[in-house]
C-alpha cells in the first residue's frame, strides 16, 4: 500500500498537487484497501485518512490498511470532516458530484478535478493485483468448461446466464455493476451475437447458432474479462470462415503485445488482418482496453491511443466481426504485458461446436 501511495502522489505532483481526495470507491480501495461509502485523503507526507459515516466506520477500520478512520455525517458532513486535513494543501480530487465539488471549491478555491493520478497509478499492476487477476481468469475458464456442458438446443440465453452466475458467485466472483448494461454477462446467440453489447434475452439457442459468451466478472475487487464464441450443431461455411479470421486476428494481436510497443500498433495488427480478409467494415470497436478495478481502464488499445505498453499493464485483446442480423464472433483474453505477453485465459480458442 505504501508503494501505491507513492505512485499516487507522484502523479498528483504532475498536476501541481500535493494531496489527493478520493470519493470513487475504486480509487478509495486502491488508496486504502477499503471499498465502501467514504472519502479518502492522501496527504503529502503519505498519511492516509478515511472519513466515513457511522454505518461504515467499523468495516473501514477492519479492512483499511494503515489508515486513520474518522466518523462524520453523510453528505456535507464528509466534506466538513476532511477540511482540517487539506486546508493548507494543493488538492486534486476525483469528486464527480456537482454539489460536493461546489462545497470543496468554497473552502479550497484551487481544488482541481482530475482522475489522472488515480488511473495512471492503477495502469501498472503490482504482484498482488496480478495474482488476483490470474485467479479470476482461472474461474472464468472453468465457466467456459461449464458452457460446453450446458449449452444445448432450446436453452435460453437468460437460463445460461443464471447457470453461469450461480457458478461464479459460489466462487466469490460477482457482477461488475457496469452501468451500460442491465445484465451481468453478455450471452448472445445467432443474430443477437451481431450486437457487440447485446442484452441477454429469452431467445432459445438453435442449431446453426454462433453463441457469443462474454464473461466480465469481479473477484476480490478486480475484473477479468474474456470472450469465447461457441457453435451449436451444424454451422454454415460462412460462420466457420468468420470464426477462423477472428481467431487468427486475435493471435496476431497477442503476438504484437510486448513492452515498449504502442497500443495503436496492437490495434493495427488485429485490424489490418481482418481488413485484408475484406471484413474490416465489420470490426466496429477497438481491439481492447485496460482492466483492473474497473471494466475499462487505461490504456485503450485503439487506433487513437498514444500510449506505449509498460511491463505489468493488464489489457484485453478482443477483435470481433459482426454480420448484421446474422451472427457475430468475438474472441477475447485478458493479458499481462511482459516481454512475451502473459495470457491469463487457458480455455481453447479453437472453434468448439456443441
Amino acid at each position: 500500500m505504501e508503494e501505491r501511495r507513492k505512485w499516487l502522489l507522484k502523479y498528483a505532483h504532475n498536476l501541481d498537487c500535493d494531496a489527493l481526495v478520493s470519493f470513487e470507491p475504486e480509487n478509495l480501495y486502491y488508496m486504502t484497501g477499503f471499498w465502501g461509502e467514504a472519502v479518502g485523503i492522501l496527504e503529502k507526507n503519505g498519511q492516509t485518512t478515511i472519513i466515513a459515516p457511522e454505518l461504515e466506520v467499523e468495516r473501514a477500520r477492519e479492512e483499511s490498511i494503515d489508515c486513520n478512520v474518522i466518523t462524520a455525517e453523510r453528505g456535507v458532513g464528509l466534506i466538513s470532516g476532511l477540511m482540517p486535513k487539506i486546508k493548507n494543501s494543493k488538492v486534486c480530487t476525483d469528486c464527480q458530484t456537482y454539489p460536493m465539488m461546489e462545497l470543496l471549491k468554497k473552502s479550497i478555491p484551487t481544488v482541481k478535478y482530475s482522475t489522472d493520478p488515480f488511473y495512471r497509478a492503477r495502469e501498472v499492476k503490482d504482484s498482488k493485483e496480478i495474482t488476483i487477476l490470474k485467479k479470476a481468469s482461472q474461474i472464468i475458464d472453468e465457466m467456459y468448461e461449464l458452457c460446453v456442458k450446458k449449452i444445448e438446443m432450446g436453452l435460453r440465453e437468460s437460463e445460461l446466464q443464471s447457470i453461469l452466475m450461480s457458478f461464479a458467485m459460489e466462487r466469490e466472483m460477482f457482477s461488475t455493476g457496469y452501468r451500460s448494461t442491465l445484465n451481468p454477462l453478455i450471452i448472445a446467440g445467432g443474430p443477437n451475437g451481431a450486437l457487440p453489447h447485446a442484452q441477454v434475452t429469452k431467445r432459445k439457442f438453435a442449431v446453426g447458432d454462433l453463441i457469443v459468451v462474454d464473461l466480465t466478472l469481479r473477484y476480490k475487487g478486480y475484473v477479468s474479462d474474456a470472450t469465447r464464441t461457441f457453435g451449436l450443431g451444424t454451422l454454415s461455411s460462412h460462420a466457420k470462415e468468420i470464426y477462423e479470421i477472428v481467431k487468427e486476428s486475435q493471435k496476431v494481436g497477442l503476438q504484437a503485445v510486448r513492452i515498449g510497443v504502442s497500443c495503436k500498433s496492437v490495434d493495427d495488427a488485429c485490424r489490418d488482418y481482418i481488413a485484408k480478409k475484406n471484413y474490416g467494415q465489420y470490426f466496429i470497436h477497438s481491439t481492447g482496453h485496460g482492466i483492473g478495478l474497473e471494466v475499462h481502464e487505461f490504456p485503450t488499445i485503439s487506433q487513437k491511443s498514444q500510449t506505449v505498453l509498460q511491463k505489468d499493464m493488464a489489457i484485453t485483446i478482443e477483435p470481433g466481426i459482426y454480420i448484421p442480423k446474422k451472427f457475430g464472433v468475438r474472441i477475447e483474453d485478458s493479458v499481462i504485458v511482459k516481454d512475451r505477453p502473459l495470457v491469463l485465459h487457458k480455455f481453447t480458442k479453437d472453434l468448439v461446436i456443441i
